[in-house]
């Protein structure tokens, strides 16, 4: 017995050494609801049941006498040792079982609180300059150009891999920091931080380097205590964070949202978010809030899967779990893409819901708010985002541009898909509008301006709506002579550009549809209707020649 003693009191400090390493490298949180924690605490007796176990051989010094063999295993310490594993395991077992929505359908089908809406009502016609007209992928292209252009910050660092969508003084952007462009560059770059975070406007494209005054010491990409998971661990040791999100404030501020997780059912079930930490990227000082008095400018607290995964149990176990599996009665789920909105400055996902049995067209949609979870349902039945993006595609087949995932707008009370063609090399080319309950009715365009009034065109020869009806968004009117005029093919189309009198406006007249154009010269007097695009008017109609 003193042997053992001895043995065990080895191996006392053995374990705390490791146990403290573990605890800094994979920074657990102390929690019970941390399935990792009772994993941890399974392993420790585990590990000292095999180091018991292992037969002590004992010398009797006396010749041609067999070795006795001491099996330590079959002692009372053997006995305590694998009493406190089962106990450990099964309350682990149980409590994984009681989280389950195999007995907890209904609690888990009302995590989330859908409302239903009107769509003509709730989801108003809205300008493009509001209109996130980029994805994530296209986006990082951005980025990536220009970091590359930057030649004091290219060879030390490079552009992380974030790209939040918030919404910036009205309009909507994505963000991302910079990062060390590996640990040399951390170890010769750390005094001073991180320098500089990038700002796309998804709307205009527009891409900004946003230097910081005072670079960014408390980041993912940092090391030791610095470390931004390092450093809210030692803060927060209980909290089991979920989506941390790169945001800036209204001031340009940059500040990582972390969200932390909140269990509903059972040990380890029913997650949504209980509380948020705003993080200060420059400073690192944090503060702490409840989800409901989080600062209004924060967009990202529930991340777009965990909002869809919620949306799931909504639609899945309104009869139970092994209705979900079996018969499938009344059964919804989301389609298997999502996109953002803004709306009423918060950030909205957006994607559509699909009956179970069927994948081949959407009941409705749904948008969810990254910021208070609050989700409202449209009941729209039409094709699925998959169905109009290979239609959009198929218009535009002979040049292999591929459709990024949809939003779904309200063109003339119509519900319309809207989506960005990219090339080969993932930049934007055209844009595509599709009809909801008719994926037949395609239009195209090089600008979304001159998309909307192909498609307007098309809903008003497919008799869907009237001509009074079809009025394009932010329409604006201008007369002058024309200083300037030259013709360009623009994929096959005849485009002129004309310049009025001491204005460095350009406006585009798409031939197609304005084929009076060709009767106007430099220094005639024109009138047109216009809407407003990122670098350029595309002119909808000419109204009069003098």
């Amino acid at each position: 017995m003193k042997n053992i003693k001895k043995r065990a009191l080895m191996l006392v400090p053995v374990l705390l050494v490791l146990a403290a390493l573990y605890y800094y490298i994979a920074l657990p949180a102390i929690n019970i609801h941390n399935a990792s924690i009772w994993k941890l605490l399974i392993a420790i007796p585990v590990i000292l049941l095999i180091f018991y176990s292992i037969p002590k051989v004992t010398f009797t010094g006396k010749r041609n006498r067999p070795l006795e063999l001491n099996m330590v295993h079959r002692s009372s310490t053997f006995k305590l040792l694998f009493g406190i594993i089962l106990v450990l395991v099964l309350i682990y077992g149980v409590g994984t079982l009681l989280s389950s929505p195999v007995i907890n359908a209904s609690k888990y089908q009302k995590l989330l609180s859908v409302e239903k809406g009107e769509f003509s009502e709730d989801i108003a016609q809205i300008s493009y300059d509001q209109i996130p007209l980029l994805d994530k992928d296209s986006a990082q292209i951005l980025g990536n150009r220009k970091m590359g252009s930057l030649v004091d910050l290219a060879s030390q660092f490079e552009v992380a891999e974030q790209y939040s969508q918030i919404n910036y003084k009205g309009d909507p952007v994505r963000v991302t920091p910079l990062r060390y462009a590996g640990i040399i560059k951390w170890f010769t770059n750390r005094k001073n931080g991180i320098p500089a975070y990038i700002k796309i406007d998804m709307a205009t494209q527009k891409t900004e380097l946003v230097r910081l005054d005072e670079g960014m010491k408390y980041t993912p990409y940092d090391h030791f205590g610095r470390n931004l998971y390092r450093h809210l661990r030692f803060r927060y040791p209980t909290y089991i964070f979920d989506n941390i999100s790169f945001e800036i404030n209204e001031e340009g501020v940059p500040y990582w949202v972390c969200a932390t997780k909140k269990y509903n059912i059972g040990l380890f079930g029913g997650q949504t978010i209980g509380r948020v930490v705003l993080c200060n990227a420059i400073t690192g000082e944090c503060t702490d809030y409840k989800v409901e008095d989080a600062p209004k400018w924060i967009d990202r607290v529930y991340s777009a899967d965990l909002l869809t995964q919620l949306y799931n149990y909504y639609g899945t176990l309104k009869h139970g779990y092994f209705n979900s599996i079996l018969s499938q009665k009344d059964c919804l789920s989301t389609t298997n893409g999502y996109n953002y909105l803004a709306l009423n400055d918060d950030v909205w996902v957006y994607t559509g819901v699909t009956s179970i049995t069927s994948d081949q067209s959407n009941v409705g949609f749904v948008l969810m708010n990254q910021r208070t979870m609050e989700t409202k349902y449209y009941e729209v039945e039409g094709a699925i985002e998959d169905s109009a993006m290979s239609s959009a595609e198929g218009k535009v087949q002979n040049l292999g541009y591929q459709a990024a995932f949809p939003l779904l707008l309200n063109i003339s009370d119509e519900p319309t898909y809207f989506m960005a063609l990219k090339d080969a090399s993932g930049l934007v080319k055209k844009y595509a509008m599709v009809n909801v309950h008719n994926y037949q009715i395609v239009a195209t365009g090089d600008s979304v301006n001159e998309c909307e009034k192909v498609y307007l065109q098309l809903l008003k020869d497919n008799g869907i709506a009237k001509e009074e009806e079809v009025v394009p968004v932010d329409t604006f009117t201008v007369t002058g002579k024309i200083r300037r005029i030259a013709e360009s093919v623009v994929d096959g189309n005849s485009h002129y550009y004309l310049l009025l009198d001491e204005s460095d406006t350009i406006y585009d007249v798409n031939v197609n549809g304005n084929l009076s154009i060709v009767l106007y010269s430099e220094g005639d007097t024109i009138s047109m209707t216009y809407t407003k695009d990122t670098d350029r008017c595309t002119v909808v109609s000419i109204t009069e020649k003098k």
